[in-house]
């Protein structure tokens, strides 16, 4: 199948398999500073909801009055028999963890997950009956936040991550499974699935070795060397006057090596493994095998 066409893509967009309503840094509480300030993504979750709500009057329209471009539309039952996929609320952690703390920042997380099945009520309100939320990654294993948070040796554990960090990860993905099971008895034939990806990535940081990896929390694509290969000024791909010199983040040669992209995002070789796992059920909860929908 072909990668999702994005909703706001109004050239060349394909949508009979589906419609991508993601965004680069987005959140799902509606951000309180402007992107040009923080980097914050301006299409929260309560905003790609409202677009899937159009999305879905668009297409509905087109089909009743046969309107031209139907071609690149899915049909009206589709929206049934899809499946929702929501992978968000990592930027709602992380972007205020260096200013206000994990401590203040774990106050505000039943709020985010709240929102989150929230939505997922309002999607099965107009026809939405499967819904795949995954949960959150370990982020006190990120570069970026192993070299912007404000930490001792005594907060590492033993694989170099951040131990508060990762508390407050496993705090929320509790809550998150605990809020999904309670919405799943309130939802009638409605599959709700908890996917814990969290339990895979956590294994390839701290473990590279056992999936063929070398680098763990270090990350391919970035600047600085060992251990972390990041820095805060200068992302991967950027370059900037660094000592009066031109620098450029660039990539290593053997991404299939490393969990960490960028310091943020996993590579495509850590992104198998993940991908294998919510394929064959294995960190779904309750179990749900992708592998059985799909034909050969």
């Amino acid at each position: 199948m072909p990668f999702l066409s994005p909703y706001l893509q109004s050239i060349g967009s394909d949508f009979r398999h589906g419609a991508n309503f993601a965004t680069l840094a987005s959140t799902v509480l509606l951000p309180n500073t402007s992107l040009f300030v923080s980097g914050i993504s301006p299409f929260s979750l309560a905003i790609q909801l409202n677009q899937m709500k159009q999305f879905k009057v668009n297409v509905d329209e087109s089909h009743s009055l046969d309107r031209p471009g139907l071609k690149i539309l899915p049909s009206k039952i589709v929206f049934g028999k899809s499946l929702y996929t929501f992978y968000i609320g990592q930027n709602d952690f992380t972007s205020n963890l260096a200013s206000i703390g994990v401590e203040r920042v774990k106050l505000y997380l039943p709020q985010v997950i709240g929102q989150i099945a929230g939505t997922i009520k309002e999607i099965y309100g107009i026809g939405g009956r499967t819904f795949l939320v995954l949960n959150l990654a370990p982020v006190g294993c990120y570069p970026a936040i192993l070299t912007g948070y404000t930490h001792t040796d005594a907060d590492l554990d033993k694989y170099g991550c951040l131990i508060p960090v990762n508390k407050a990860v496993k705090y929320y993905n509790t809550l998150l499974n605990k809020t999904l099971s309670q919405t799943r008895t309130e939802l009638k034939n409605a599959t709700v699935i908890y996917l814990d990806t969290h339990k895979i990535l956590l294994d390839l940081f701290q473990h590279p070795k056992s999936y063929g990896m070398k680098h763990g929390i270090k990350a391919c694509c970035g600047y600085g060397g060992r251990p972390y290969n990041f820095n805060q000024k200068l992302f991967c791909g950027n370059t900037k006057v660094i000592g009066n010199f031109s620098t450029t983040a660039k990539a290593c040669h053997d991404p299939h090596n490393y969990v960490s992209w960028d310091g943020i995002h996993a590579t495509e070789a850590a992104n198998h493994h993940i991908s294998m796992a919510i394929l064959d059920g294995s960190i779904s909860y309750p179990p749900f095998i992708l592998n059985n929908l799909c034909s050969p």
